[in-house]
């Protein structure tokens, strides 16, 4: 059975007001927020997170490493569209978003080893080697980073899981950054 995709006005009264924020923010109300309005708790939860993970000492850029990290890795189409059209937005070399997509390698070497530490802290349920936390401080990152990324993976955990759970569609203004891989 299909998840509704609700408006405002058909949604549940306490998934309303996420849903009137979340469109304000963006312009318009996405379907994927549409959808997890059917859990005003999943949605607010959701919201509340990732706007926590927005005000951490992670670089935006950082963040949004993580984050198509997280989103190839749980083959999430709908978060890589979104966030290969933030990364576009904060000007990120084509080259580094084309590797994002792709799950490889990043030239860049911190950002690289923020990739490698989120997938690391995911092989290891976050019992990472001393090894590699030495390789995420050495490129400046922070304690205060690694738990960082905790939260991060914690949030998109939670999205990606949820649009592929709902199925969420592709809103028409991300069809340009269309993402056709699959999970890792």
């Amino acid at each position: 059975m299909a998840f509704t995709e609700h408006t405002i006005e058909s949604a549940p009264p306490a998934a309303r007001r996420s849903m009137e924020a979340a469109a304000k923010k963006l312009g318009y109300l996405p379907a994927a927020v549409a959808r997890l309005a059917t859990s005003p708790q999943m949605l607010d939860g959701f919201l509340r997170a990732n706007a926590l993970f927005e005000t951490t000492t992670l670089s935006p850029l950082a963040r949004e490493v993580l984050v198509m990290t997280m989103a190839t890795r749980n083959g999430c189409h709908l978060c890589v569209a979104m966030h290969t059209a933030g990364l576009t937005a904060l000007g990120a070399d084509p080259d580094l978003i084309a590797a994002l997509r792709e799950g490889r390698p990043l030239n860049d070497a911190p950002l690289e080893a923020m990739r490698r530490f989120v997938l690391e802290v995911l092989a290891t349920s976050g019992a990472v080697s001393a090894e590699a936390m030495e390789d995420f401080l050495g490129h400046d990152y922070t304690r205060q980073n690694a738990l960082e990324v905790v939260l991060g993976i914690g949030v998109y955990t939670m999205s990606t899981l949820a649009n592929r759970m709902t199925d969420a569609p592709l809103d028409e203004r991300l069809e340009p950054f269309a993402w056709t891989g699959h999970a890792a």
